[in-house]
């Protein structure tokens, strides 16, 4: 009685094998796709902080009589803008250019800059409040953006991601750069 002994692999190892070589090959596909969505991701913030340097040295740029300007009038508080509203354009020009004016001209040429800059862009500005009486020189900002929904699996949205109280409530949940400063 001869008996042959099996030499080589069976159907059920190769198939085990094939599965874990697939398994390997899709984690693999998926690392991929992060590392190539997650530049852009890191391109938007740093885009924000870069428009909220702007902002900030524009606010200390119109600095009146008191050293405060447009800032200390309130003319740079800005309630939180995530809509898509057409901004008019404003003008300052000597002599008629004073710090309200200026400050506007400001706030609407950042609100250009970061809807066009950021999708879906908006800024949200508020000075200190002490006592009651809004004349600090200190102030909180955000930069507001949508990330795209093809990044939406990627990134947690659904904590506030520091987002001024009003935007911390939309669907979907925008990304919020917070900077705090003094004028």
């Amino acid at each position: 009685m001869n008996r042959h002994h099996q030499v080589g692999a069976s159907l059920i190892e190769v198939l085990v094998a094939l599965l874990l070589l697939s398994l390997g090959m899709l984690s693999l596909a998926a690392t991929l796709s992060f590392a190539v969505q997650m530049p852009k991701l890191s391109g938007y913030r740093a885009t924000a902080t870069n428009l909220a340097s702007a902002y900030i040295e524009r606010m200390r740029a119109n600095s009146g009589a008191d050293g405060f300007g447009g800032f200390n009038s309130g003319a740079y508080d800005k309630p939180s803008s995530y809509g898509v509203t057409t901004l008019s354009a404003t003008t300052c020009s000597y002599p008629d250019c004073v710090a309200a004016t200026l400050a506007t001209m400001d706030l609407t040429t950042m609100q250009v800059a970061v809807r066009a800059e950021l999708p879906a862009g908006g800024l949200f500005m508020e000075r200190d409040n002490n006592s009651g009486v809004s004349s600090s020189t200190t102030g909180n900002l955000w930069i507001m953006w949508q990330e795209p929904v093809t990044y939406g699996t990627i990134v947690d949205s659904s904590s506030s991601d520091n987002c001024p109280s009003g935007v911390a409530v939309t669907d979907p949940m925008p990304r919020c750069l917070y900077v705090r400063f003094s004028i």
